[in-house]
């Protein structure tokens, strides 16, 4: 009676997010060992492998949030600039920007009525822009990346309930192990008296 209402339940709580496999809740263990066809030992060795690959993943995902929570305010500190000049062009007040040369050395610059914007794109590449398609552009960059940023959090979340997981199902094949060789060693032990 018991088997029935499990194998259901642990069938369904196993899905996949973005690449990342969903982790089985075990109600039933005996059922469990005995659909994967597997031992004790052997089940845990696969549940503890399936634990450091998700560790793995969750490392490379919160590298990719703390690369994403760095850009973004870099992007948008790059659409301030630019409102600012546009703010002052044609106003024939100059801008003053202390700008950094390289570590340590910064220089000022004066800018009159700027056209265009060059904006640094990585990969040893600057393009220059009018002003009007460096907001568009850095706009659109800025949307991606929050959209992106909210994904990984979510991918996150999933991941660490995947952790839960798993680390509750070893936990209840490790305990089930120990109840049933205390078992054994009492049924081992009234045979013997």
């Amino acid at each position: 009676m018991a088997s029935s209402s499990t194998s259901s339940s642990s069938a369904s709580g196993a899905t996949e997010r973005r690449g990342i496999p969903g982790a089985q809740f075990v109600e039933d263990v005996q059922t469990y060992l005995t659909q994967l066809g597997l031992d004790v030992n052997s089940a845990l060795a696969f549940l503890q492998e399936r634990l450091q690959q998700y560790k793995l993943v969750e490392m490379k995902l919160l590298a990719q949030q703390r690369d994403l929570q760095a850009k973004i305010p870099d992007i948008e500190k790059c659409l301030e600039v630019v409102a600012t000049l546009q703010a002052k062009k044609g106003t024939g007040e100059a801008l003053i920007a202390d700008f950094e040369v390289s570590e340590g050395i910064y220089s000022r610059a004066s800018i009159e009525d700027a056209e265009s914007v060059c904006l640094w794109l990585g990969a040893n590449v600057m393009l220059e822009y009018s002003c009007e398609e460096a907001t568009g552009l850095l706009q659109k960059n800025l949307d991606n990346a929050k959209a992106s940023l909210e994904v990984l959090i979510a991918d996150l979340q999933f991941l660490r309930d995947q952790v839960t997981i798993t680390q509750v199902t070893i936990a209840r094949v490790y305990n089930w192990d120990v109840h049933q060789r205390r078992i054994r060693q009492a049924a081992g032990a009234t045979a013997t008296d």
